[in-house]
């Protein structure tokens, strides 16, 4: 494997992103890689490419969009005004899974909250994605609170 680099998502990345999230269980029943695109996934791009506090980001290798995640940057008055990173819709190509990339990639991400001086980094993920929950615990996350969503 060659050297990933990780940038901020560009609107030509969309149809890969979109690919990525739909590829697994989950995202099969809620996403719709088919082209062209819709709509709100563009609106969702350009919402999200516009607000300082998000960014969209890509790993690539070889030109080559190998994964994706989101991060949110959330200023807080809890913990004494403190700001953390949120990180989301982390998802690595199935060919590249298990080659170190998911793990360069949140190594990226804690460092970019780091940069903008968050005092912590938070993630949620799905109660079924087993694999995903030893992976972040691998990397020192710990399932500290519970979590609850509801659908409107």
């Amino acid at each position: 494997m060659s050297e990933l680099e990780f940038r901020r998502a560009q609107a030509p990345d969309l149809p890969a992103i979109v690919a990525l999230l739909a590829d697994d269980a989950l995202g099969a029943s809620r996403e719709n890689p088919s082209t062209p695109l819709a709509p709100s996934y563009l609106d969702a791009f350009w919402a999200i490419d516009a607000d300082p506090n998000q960014l969209l980001a890509v790993a690539v290798e070889a030109g080559q969009v190998v994964g994706t995640l989101q991060l949110s940057f959330i200023p807080g008055i809890s913990r004494r005004g403190t700001w953390r990173g949120q990180i989301e819709g982390v998802r690595v190509a199935r060919q590249w899974r298990s080659r170190g990339v998911g793990k360069q990639m949140i190594e990226w991400a804690i460092e970019a909250c780091r940069s903008r001086n968050c005092s912590f980094v938070q993630l949620t993920t799905d109660k079924s994605r087993r694999e995903a929950h030893v992976f972040y615990e691998g990397l020192g996350f710990t399932a500290s609170h519970l979590g609850y969503k509801i659908a409107l």
